[in-house]
Order: C-alpha cells, then sequence, then structure tokens
C-alpha cells in the first residue's frame, strides 16, 4: 500500500494534467451522494507535502501555483473530478447507527501515478454534504493541523496510514467549543472504503449491494485475487490479519486511536480518520487518549481487542458473500474472525521481541518483557524514551544506562530485572553494537506528542510554518537524534494533560 517514490524516475505532471478518473462513483449512485465542495474565503496554502505530492507524480513547480491553493481548497475543479460524499453506517462506541457518511469530506477521484498505483484525493473540510447532520461540513484549523501531522507521522514509523498532500487555512469562522477558521486538507490513501460501507448495506438488507462493492475494493487494491470464485473469502481474510497487524503495529509504538469505531476501520489496512489520537508519554497500560471516551472503549490495552470486534462485524456484514447456504456462510465467517486473535499474537509478539532485542524464542520471554512494562506502569515512566535506553544496556555491565535509568526511576526494582534481562542477552549471539543498532531501528526517539502538535497549531494560528517544518523534519526521521532536542524530550510539567476529544 505505499511507495518510494524517490528510487523510481516518474515523468512529472503538471496541475491541469493531474486527471481524475473516480472509479468509486462507477459503482453508482446507491453508495453515494454527489456533491460540489463549498468555496472558503481567502485560502492560504500553509504547506504542501512534496512527498506525497511525488506518489502523483505531481512536478513540485505545481505547488507554488495559485491554482494549487484553489483546487485543494475546493474552490475550482480539478480535470475528470466527479467529487461525492461516500454513503456509510457504523458502530460508534459500540452504538449501531444505520446511517452516517462523509460529512464533511468529499472524495474527488482517484490518479494512477506512473507505477501504476492508484490514490484517492479527498477534501476534508470542503462543506455540507447530505450526511452532515445539520453540521457544517467544516474542519477547523487545530484538527487539520493534527490530521496533517499524524499522517507523516505514522507513515514514517513504518505503519500504513492515510496521508496529505497539503493543508490550507482560510479566514472563515467556524464554532466548535469556541469560534475557530476553517481548513482544508487533501488527504491521500489508497482508498477510503470502510468496514461501514458493507455494514449499511447488510443492514438494509440490500445484499445485492455488497458484491460490487467487496468487488471494487479487490480489483483496485488486491488485484491477485480478482475474478476467482473465492476472492470475497481470501479479501476478508487478509483485512482481517492486515487489521490485526495495523493495530499490532500501533501497540509498538504506544499510539492511541482514540475512535475505533467501524465507519473508522479501513477495507484495505490504513490507518483511516484521525480525531483524538495520540501517543502515550508516561506509560499506562489503560491510556485513554480520547477526553470523551469515558468509559475506556478504546484505551490502549482495548486496541487489540476492538480490532477483533471490529473485524467480525465486517464479515457478519459479508456473509451473504460466502458459502452457498447460510449454515455453510457463517461457518467460513466464523473461520475468518478466528484467524485474528492468532495473527495479532504473531505480529505483536515479533514486534515486542525486536524492541527488547531479542533474536530467537526462549521459554520465559513472555515474563520478562512483560516485566518490563509492568516496571514501565507502575512509575509511569516514558514509554518512547524508555524502549530507547534500553538498547544502551550492555550484557555485561551491571550499571544502568543514564538513558533508561532517567525514565524508570525505581532503580532497586530496575537493577533486579536488567540482571535477568542481562541473562537472556548473553544466551543470545550478538554484541551490544548490533543488538544496539537493531533496536534502535525499531525504538523511535521521536513520536508525534500532544504538546508538540499543539505547538505547532498555535504557530500556523499565527500564520507561520516555522514549528511545522522543523517538526516534520524530526518525524520523517524518528529513529535518529532531531535537530530540535525537545522533539525528544518528555512533554514539560504544564504539558502533560493536555486533553483532546472527538472535536480534536
Amino acid at each position: 500500500m505505499s511507495e518510494t517514490p524517490d528510487r523510481i524516475a516518474s515523468p512529472l505532471r503538471r496541475l491541469d494534467a493531474l486527471r481524475l478518473d473516480n472509479r468509486f462513483a462507477r459503482l453508482g449512485e446507491a453508495y453515494f451522494s454527489r456533491v460540489t465542495p463549498t468555496p472558503l474565503t481567502n485560502p492560504r496554502l500553509l504547506h504542501a507535502n512534496a512527498e506525497v505530492a511525488a506518489l502523483l507524480d505531481l512536478d513540485p513547480a505545481a505547488v507554488g501555483e495559485p491554482s494549487f491553493t484553489q483546487v485543494f481548497a475546493g474552490n475550482a475543479p480539478l480535470p475528470g473530478g466527479d467529487p461525492l460524499a461516500m454513503l456509510y453506517a457504523g458502530h460508534q462506541f459500540g452504538v449501531w447507527v444505520p446511517q452516517l457518511g462523509d460529512g464533511r469530506a468529499i472524495l474527488l477521484g482517484q490518479v494512477r501515478n506512473a507505477r501504476g498505483a492508484s490514490w484517492d484525493l479527498q477534501l476534508k473540510g470542503a462543506g455540507q454534504t447530505p450526511y452532515s447532520r445539520f453540521a457544517d461540513g467544516r474542519a477547523v484549523l487545530r484538527s487539520s493541523v493534527r490530521e496533517y501531522l499524524a499522517g507523516e507521522a505514522l507513515h514514517h514509523l513504518g505503519i500504513p496510514t492515510t496521508r496529505a498532500l497539503c493543508l490550507i487555512a482560510a479566514d472563515d469562522p467556524v464554532r466548535r467549543e469556541t469560534m475557530e477558521t476553517a481548513a482544508v486538507i487533501c488527504r491521500v490513501a489508497p482508498s477510503h472504503v470502510r468496514f461501514g460501507s458493507f455494514e449499511v448495506f447488510y443492514s438494509r438488507g440490500q445484499f445485492e449491494r455488497l458484491a460490487p462493492l467487496a468487488d471494487h475494493v479487490i480489483d483496485e487494491h488486491f488485484a491477485d485475487l480478482s475474478g476467482r470464485p473465492d476472492r470475497h473469502l481470501r479479501w476478508l481474510e487478509r483485512i482481517t490479519d492486515l487489521t490485526a497487524e495495523l493495530i499490532a503495529a500501533w501497540q509498538a509504538v504506544g499510539f492511541c486511536h482514540g475512535v475505533m469505531n467501524t465507519d473508522n476501520m479501513s477495507a484495505v489496512g490504513v490507518t483511516l480518520d484521525f480525531g483524538p489520537y495520540g501517543f502515550i508519554d508516561g506509560f499506562d497500560g489503560h491510556h485513554i487518549c480520547n477526553h470523551s471516551d469515558e468509559g475506556g472503549r478504546y484505551a490502549y490495552d482495548n486496541q487489540p481487542r476492538i480490532g477483533h470486534w471490529n473485524c467480525s462485524r465486517l464479515v457478519q456484514a459479508c456473509v451473504p458473500l460466502l458459502g452457498e447456504t447460510p449454515e455453510a456462510a457463517a461457518e467460513l465467517g466464523q473461520s475468518i474472525v478466528d484467524r485474528y486473535p492468532e495473527t495479532y499474537s504473531r505480529a505483536m509478539t515479533g514486534r515486542w521481541r525486536a524492541k527488547f532485542g531479542l533474536l530467537d524464542a526462549h521459554d520465559g520471554d513472555e515474563d520478562l518483557m512483560n516485566r518490563f512494562l509492568t516496571l514501565l506502569h507502575r512509575g509511569r515512566s516514558d514509554f518512547t524514551l524508555s524502549f530507547r535506553g534500553l538498547a544502551a544496556v550492555r550484557a555485561d555491565d551491571a550499571a544502568i544506562p543514564a538513558a533508561l535509568g532517567d525514565q524508570v526511576l525505581d532503580h532497586d526494582a530496575l537493577g533486579g530485572w536488567l540482571a535477568d534481562y542481562r541473562a537472556r542477552l548473553r544466551a543470545q549471539s550478538e554484541d551490544d553494537a548490533g543488538r544496539a543498532a537493531r533496536m534502535n531501528r525499531v525504538n523511535p526517539l521521536v513520536v508525534l506528542r500532544n504538546h508538540l502538535a499543539q505547538r505547532v497549531i498555535d504557530d500556523c494560528a499565527q500564520g507561520s510554518t516555522v514549528e511545522l517544518e522543523r517538526l516534520l523534519a524530526s518525524l520523517r526521521r524518528p529513529y535518529e537524534e532531531p535537530a530540535q532536542a525537545a522533539h525528544a524530550a518528555v512533554p514539560p510539567p504544564d504539558a502533560r494533560h493536555i486533553a483532546v476529544s472527538c472535536s480534536s
């Protein structure tokens, strides 16, 4: 689902040659509503993402053209565009909502680049749609900056995700908790089809709508399955596996999505819909990043379980595509859902083992790793920096490395654990330097902490992008020492309790 555009020479296109082909629109209007973006007042380009532009084979010079800002503010069309708002439903905090849909997002169409990859272009914050439910259809600068940063942070941590081509600010007032100003991002992803896209038709008994939608996803993104008699079964197996692996990747870096509703789960296995997300600072196994999530449904330690439950909702919605009899379909569906725990366990175990620098499986490894996490939890030690400091441990040296000791303050408990950890390290044939290098490739030094995002938001609100540029430079090299030391530090005391909610 990703590319490395810097390694592949491609013909560059001017903006007027960036022709769209909205293949999703060819499914028919049962799946969406056609809608025209609502123009913004005095739109201003705050930032354009050169890496994402390269995915589209877009000439860097196009970013400087006034038409670029007009197009991606929603004020002017692109050739071939067929803008629409997608229909879906979903389980929101476990409660069934029979119709949702893109309330502030408008899909312009797809661009296929010279490597054959197809990318959705979607404007978020481009105005009301039939699914806005009396809302204004706008996004505010605050949430747009957070989403712009999040896509880059996850992508450069190696986690599949939507990204954004550009961030555009405007003068239009938007009321949330307070009066704010409007902004638009152009989201770029392989697809914006989600679990809830299937749930809506299953709930309505419109089973004939399921196969065309599933075939669209398969033909566009799982071409090796196209035309196979068992394609729907195999696609559901693959999405179950991709979802389990995605959530394992989140857990390994301490990322919390915040709103894992089924309408926010991707049918192609990427991170979708950033709202009240957050990376854990001081480790709390039950960390809740979303102030609106009073019951902790989407807490850090619940994310794997919720991923499993969400996959079961997708499979249930697609049961009419499986088997010739209801009994056979149900049996196949259950077999798909049952894949998740094993896939997740395998993926998560592999990631934990890599974070601890363990080359192979030994008896007692799980207990050893869990004891370290318990140490972090008990002292609310910084998750990111504690794992980074673990790489400095030497197998034959009893000292506590400063980088680790600065985070885990109970040195007596830490020393006892380190004795067992060092014994485990001596059981594998690898020198300290080689192990440290491996660990530093999977344990980031920089993650997108809420206080760093807030600093960028405050700067952008003043019309500056200095802090945005600085933070992006660090997020794009998360495993290296950043130029800005503050990007690799624990939050200052006055920034440790920044709250984000569903309005974020």
